[in-house]
């Protein structure tokens, strides 16, 4: 069992790593508020040891205390946020975000899920997450400016 519990910590010190040095699409974490995610999380994927990539996603039911999810919540009565999705640079290409949300949309349909929802940075810009949601059949379905400075683009894709 320790051995289970010490394979946790060095998985999420991973995916910490990963998370922090995209902070500029997420938001940065601490190791409190990471393992927090995932204890709320409706689904969530991993790759690589958190080395490569993750997807942390909530229902909404989530205890979740974000602008963007309050955004949907109410807008919406039943869905799926993906909080975040990160596939670190070495690992791009490879199709593993597409593999994520292809696991995230058969376990919201397998839930009764019929919609899932994101934000895309329009500012500071994210150019690529953009055109991966295009691709994976997103659209837009509003915009705000936060009171962090950021501009995003919420998103829905219907399953």
């Amino acid at each position: 069992m320790q051995h289970k519990t010490e394979q946790e910590a060095y998985t999420l010190e991973h995916l910490l790593a990963l998370n922090n040095a995209h902070k500029e699409e997420t938001g940065e974490l601490t190791l409190d508020a990471l393992r927090r995610l995932f204890d709320i999380a409706f689904h969530h994927a991993v790759a690589g040891s958190g080395k490569d990539g993750l997807l942390i996603a909530f229902d909404q039911d989530a205890r979740y205390d974000s602008a963007n999810f309050f955004w949907m919540k109410a807008r919406f009565a039943r869905f799926v946020y993906v909080d975040r999705v990160i596939v670190a640079h070495h690992a791009r290409g490879a199709g593993l975000a597409r593999k994520f949300y292809e696991d995230l949309f058969k376990a919201a349909r397998a839930a009764g899920h019929v919609r899932i929802t994101c934000e895309i940075n329009l500012y500071p810009p994210n150019p690529g997450s953009i055109a991966f949601h295009d691709a994976m059949g997103f659209v837009e379905i509003g915009t705000a400016t936060l009171g962090n400075g950021k501009t995003v683009s919420y998103r829905e894709h219907n399953l």
